[in-house]
Formats: C-alpha cells, structure tokens, sequence
C-alpha cells in the first residue's frame, strides 16, 4: 500500500511539474498571422506599375511575395494537404492519431521514418523556432491547439503557404516557383506542384539545384495517394511518371540594376527602414524595350569599337524618370558593365551649346544676330589652338539659328567671348551640373565645346529644363513624392526659340545636310554631340512631352573609330522616340505666345526686303530688327579691349629642327579695333622690329625669353595707343 502511494505520488509530482513546465514553455498565439508589419532587413523596389525591380530574400519573414488563399491554386493546396496533413480540416491543432501510427512505425523501424506534424504545428514551428526535441514537439501540440482557437484554417493555411521555408532563403510557394521553375504558380505543372510538396519535408537534402533524380520516389509515392484519393486520373499519374523536372533560373521581368542602385543612394537609411517597398517612377515596359534597342545598337557598333552606352528617359511634364538603361545587364565578365553611365562624368562635346547660345539671347542677341564663321585661334594655356568646326569648312557671317542649327564650333567660341565663361559656367550651375566643379580658368573658352565632364543625368535634366519653358526642377525617382519646387533659369520665350532652332532642319543643313534622321516625324529638338578623338558620342531630345538622352562609347576610356553623335546615338534616338510616340497624339513643341514674328532677310538677318531671301524668325518683344538697320556682325557688337591677339602671356613657341632657322617666323597679332588705324609699329623686348599698316607682322624667331608689344598710330593722334607688355618664350 505504501508503495502504491508513492507511486501515485511521484506520479501526482511529475505530473504538476509536466503541468507547471508546460505552461511556462508555453509560447502565447500571436495576435495576428499577418507580416506586413514585421521589420524589414532590405526593402523591395518596385516601378510606377508595381512591378518588382528587385527581390530580396534577406527578411525573416516573406513580405514581397505573399499572396492570399484565393490567388493560390485550388490543386495545390489539395496537394499539400495529402502530403503534410491529409486531416487538417478534422483535427484542432494536432493529430494525435497521425502521431500514434507515426510513432509506431519508429519504434519498429528502430529510427525516425515519419514527423507527423500538422500543418499548424508546423506553422508554430516557425512562429516559435526552436531545437528539434522531444520536449519542444510536446509544446507545438498544445501551441497547434491554441492557434487553431484563435484563427481559422484558411488563415493557418494561407500563412503556412506563403512561409514555409525552402533551400537558398526562399520562403514560400511562390518564391519556390520562381526560384526552381521560373513560373507563377497557375502556370505549374502537377509534377511542379507536387515537387514544392515534398520539398518541405527537407529542403537541403532534396534541393532541385543540386539533382532531381532524389526528389522522383518520394513524388511516386505521393501520386499514388493522389490517384487513390482521386485527384488525378489514371493518364496522369502516368504523366507523372514519365514527366521530367525542367529547372530554370528566375529573372526578373525587367533589368533595372543601376537605377535601383541609385534609388538605394539617394532614400536616407531611416527612411528605408521605416517602409518595405518603394515605387519608383520607372516604367518597365520602357525599360524593356529601350534596352532592346540599345544592346542591339551597341552590338551592330562593335566593329567600331563601340562598348558602353546609357539612356536615360524622362516625362518632362512631370519630371518622373521612365526609363534608366545601361548596356546590360551587369557582369564580372564584361568590363564596364557594373559602371552606371548615367551618372558617369563624360565629356559632352557641343550639346552644352545651346544653353550657351540662350544664354546670349539673354544678353542681347538674337536668333537673327550674325556671327563669324572664320578660321580662329585662341590661347589655351601656355600654346595656341586653331578652333575649327567638324567639317572643317568656314561660312562667313551666319545667323545665330545656323551657328547653333549646325553646331559649329567657331561661332560658339565667338558667344562664350560674348556672354564671358565665368557666366556661362554659373548658369549651368544653376541647371544643375554638379560635375563642373572646377574654377572658370580651368575649362576657359573651351567650355563652350564641351571639354568640362558631365553626367547623362545631369543633361537630361538640363534639356528637360528648356522643354518645360526654362523652369529647372530636379528629376523624380518616386512615384509619390510630391512636386518639387521649381526655379526659373531660362524665360519661356528663349527656351521657345532654343527649342524651335534644334527642331530646324533647315537650320542644321550646311553640316548635318538634309537627311531624315534627325527629322522627326512629331516636332522634336534634337541635339547631338562628340567629344575629342571621338571618346563620347551624344543624342538628346525633346518633344511635346517626353526628354531622351543617348550616349555611345566606353567606358574604359579608349577611343570609338569615328563614331560621332548624328552616327551613333542619333538613331538610337529616333528609335527610342517612335516607340515613345506610338500611342501618343501629336503634338507640337511649346511657343511662347509672347514671342513676335518677323520676316527676315537669310543673309543679313534684317528685315526681309523684295530682293532678298528671306524666312520668318522668332524675336523677344522689343528685339526684332529695325525696319532700316544696318547689317551688324556679331563680333563687331562684341566689346574689345586694345591686346596682342598673338603671342599670348606665358606661350612657349618651339623652333622646327627640320626647317632653317632663317625660314622659320611667327605672326604677331593685334586684337581688332574700331578706331581709324594710320600704321602699327611692332616692338620685341624693347626694339621696333617693323611697322605696318595691317593688324599683323611677321616677325623672324630667335630662342630665348621675349617681350612683345604694339603702339597703335590713331589718325590725328598725338601719342600711340600701346598694348600691354607681352612675355612669351621661344625654344
């Protein structure tokens, strides 16, 4: 008798220390099965359509890729109710008859051949992870029942589908889907289906990527109890059987790399903690297509050694970026490819010209204004350089509409004297080209032509200023974010007559001639470029609605073999805009309905008279010429300042060995002057050396250091006019 109550005892004891354990293992249901609240590790970038340019499998929870019960196909939740817990709907969070028989056939099999965890167990266990024991499958039972009275079988279900872990981080049957098959889960197979089935039962050992000779029998067996049940047909089991596993590497439906690189950059870090999913403004049916087209172009260039190139896509009317493409997609293998060109400093040959020449309509000019065409040279540090245009042909006087129309080079240096570099390199400033930060002296003259490096990004930005009246706003990455502020940088009127001249075939006709690629079916400005030695080639555009920025070249620094921006990135261009334009109605470019019209005469730029040709011209009120002025050129309007022209301060000529010293000269030059000249007298350190009655002398070289200067006889002067002192260096 006192053994039996000792027993009971011990058992009484061990009992309320069971109950007692139990209870303060017991882990609490949670509140909800639902993660959209969980914290996030990496947040998921999606376009303005939402869909997914990035997916992340760095969370604890799947929170990109989760899909409700209803989205889930009716045969695959069948399935995985046979293979993992064929009473799910009979039980209340264990099945304790399922555990039983399980138990048995370990006992005999001297080894553990079978789980019998439910699905909601299953579901606690990753609610409440933990070590794989006797213990902590004691606790899931009782867990399994309290999660059951506080949710239903769909959300249990809908939850344990969309978690349940795989091999490689991925987390349920969708990403399983995508990761091992390539395909949504209502285009899967029953071999698919049943594959992501048995694949829960070990993920490691049976992982598809490492052989799916394994995975056959365990999928056998489960077809049978599939065709017992009747859930497939005889024929389909069949099917099963000789069906094979067709792996395929997930991508993504768009490649958009480097644009998501920069919407990581540019978001702050608690910004990005505070959100899952970002939507961007890109499109991807754009991105998709102008990708196309680029690698397609880049690939018929390779014979010219052309490697990288980028576009950059932008909706001006509301400044949301469409489109961000690099050469792609990103590779080791490939050089270059994992450089954003977008935002790579480049060389931008002429295509800063026109905010140059806005610029100068700012201070004055016109688009009729005339401007020499004439072989120039100008100092560049301590040499000289001829300024020539790419044609290497000179016009004469040229209005200011064929100067930028055709983008030549001279009539350009000729404005940036006009408008001073120091002026122009603050209002691109202003346009918010951040790469030029170097002082004026730095780039001098040849700012003008573009040897300052800049970003496709910034340029786009730029151009997508003057298709938006010369309203400058920062160019959106977010779908939502609100409107920025807007700053005015050109009038509308002058961003309408900068606009109407690049949208000028005519105007571009003595360089570029009259072919069709640069004209455009809906009226579009359209400006190329190309940098020395032909390193960058350049194509923006605008129209109604839309700004396209194209560049071609390598990134790697080396040289394309002649490939400028009208041969180039000019039909990437077109390409890129009659896609853009397919379902769009045609509109024209913005005109400023301030601007007055004026018939001009094509060679002076005056008002058009009986024999003359002539063409309409648009003016700033209070602009437009006279009705009987005189024909002015522009660098006779430039102010001058009394200079030797040449030698230059600091020039360092060098005396050519393989000509007699006796043949070799150098022109000394004096700067033009208005005033009535009688004769120059031409002094080197100190000396007269000759005297002219021409703006110009030459004079026989000497090596050593010389100091060269001019006195200027005025008619009925007193005293000569001199120019300041001179010092340069003969080697």
């Amino acid at each position: 008798m006192r053994k039996l109550i000792y027993i009971l005892a011990t058992l009484l004891l061990a009992s309320a220390v069971l109950f007692w354990k139990t209870l303060i293992d017991l882990a609490p249901p949670p509140d909800t099965l639902s993660v959209a609240h969980s914290s996030v590790r990496k947040v998921q970038i999606l376009d303005r359509h939402a869909n997914p340019l990035t997916i992340t499998y760095q969370n604890d929870w799947n929170i990109h890729d989760y899909v409700p019960l209803h989205e889930i196909p009716e045969t695959l939740q069948q399935v995985f109710i046979l293979a993992e817990d064929k009473r799910f709907y009979e039980h209340h969070g264990p099945d304790w008859r399922a555990r039983w028989n399980a138990m048995l056939q370990n006992i005999k099999a001297l080894r553990v051949v079978r789980g019998a965890s439910t699905l909601s167990e299953q579901t606690v266990r990753m609610l409440h992870p933990r070590h794989r024991t006797f213990w902590a499958r004691w606790l899931e039972g009782f867990e399994a029942a309290q999660l059951e009275e506080h949710f239903s079988k769909a959300d249990i279900l809908e939850f344990y589908l969309n978690q349940v872990p795989y091999a490689s981080q991925r987390r349920g049957v969708v990403q399983a889907a995508r990761y091992y098959f390539d395909r949504d889960l209502d285009t899967l197979n029953m071999k698919e289906m049943m594959a992501l089935a048995v694949l829960v039962r070990s993920p490691s050992r049976l992982d598809l990527r490492r052989g799916v000779t394994q995975i056959e029998a365990p999928i056998a067996r489960l077809a049978v109890r599939l065709l017992e049940k009747g859930l497939i047909t005889q024929a389909d089991y069949q099917d099963i059987l000789t069906t094979s596993l067709d792996l395929h590497d997930a991508h993504l439906p768009v490649q958009a790399t480097h644009f998501v690189n920069y919407v990581y950059a540019a978001q702050s870090v608690p910004a990005l903690q505070s959100i899952k999913r970002i939507q961007t403004t890109l499109n991807s049916s754009h991105q998709r297509v102008i990708q196309e087209i680029l690698n397609q172009r880049v690939q018929d260039l390779r014979s010219k050694k052309v490697n990288n190139g980028a576009v950059l896509v932008v909706e001006h009317q509301t400044n949301e970026i469409l489109a961000w493409v690099n050469v792609g997609p990103p590779s080791l293998d490939k050089p270059g490819s994992l450089i954003d060109a977008v935002i790579t400093p480049r060389q931008p040959g002429s295509t800063l010209k026109p905010f140059l020449y806005a610029l100068a309509l700012e201070k004055g000019w016109t688009a009729a204004s005339l401007i020499e065409d004439t072989p120039l040279a100008e100092a560049v540090g301590t040499g000289m350089h001829s300024f020539r245009n790419y044609s290497r042909n000179y016009y004469g006087p040229l209005r200011l509409r064929n100067a930028l129309g055709n983008s030549l080079n001279i009539p350009a240096i000729r404005t940036i004297q006009f408008v001073g570099t120091q002026a122009f390199l603050q209002r691109l400033r202003q346009l918010a080209f951040k790469s030029l930060t170097a002082h004026p002296d730095y780039y001098g003259e040849g700012l003008a032509l573009g040897n300052g490096g800049v970003t496709l990004l910034e340029l786009v930005q730029a151009y997508a200023t003057l298709a938006n009246q010369g309203r400058f706003r920062p160019l959106k990455v977010l779908h939502n974010a609100p409107p920025s502020h807007s700053v005015k940088v050109f009038t509308p009127e002058i961003s309408s007559i900068i606009a109407d001249i690049l949208s000028d075939s005519d105007a571009r006709r003595l360089e570029f001639g009259r072919g069709a690629l640069l004209r455009f079916p809906i009226q579009t400005a359209v400006k190329t470029g190309t940098s020395n030695d032909y390193r960058d080639a350049w194509a923006v555009g605008f129209n109604h609605r839309y700004t396209v920025g194209v560049w071609l070249g390598n990134l790697d620094q080396q040289p394309m073999s002649r490939v400028s921006g009208a041969a180039g990135p000019a039909l990437v261009l077109r390409a890129i805009f009659a896609e853009l334009n397919r379902y769009e109605e045609t509109q024209p470019l913005y005109i400023s309905p301030q601007l007055v019209k004026v018939e001009i005469c094509r060679s002076t730029g005056q008002r058009a008279t009986s024999d003359c040709p002539s063409r309409i011209e648009w003016f700033v009120p209070g602009s437009e010429p006279p009705l009987n002025g005189p024909v002015v050129t522009i660098a006779e309007k430039r102010p001058t300042r009394l200079r030797l022209k040449q030698p230059t301060p600091g020039l360092q000529l060098a005396m050519d060995p393989r000509i007699p010293d006796e043949y070799e000269a150098f022109m000394l030059k004096l700067s033009e002057i208005s005033l009535p000249v009688e004769s120059v007298e031409w002094l080197v350190d100190g000396d007269v050396i000759g005297t002219t009655s021409v703006h110009q002398y030459s004079w026989p070289l000497s090596p050593g250091t010389h100091i060269a200067q001019a006195r200027i006889w005025i008619t009925d002067a007193d005293q000569p006019l001199a120019t300041p002192l001179v010092r340069f260096y003969v080697k």
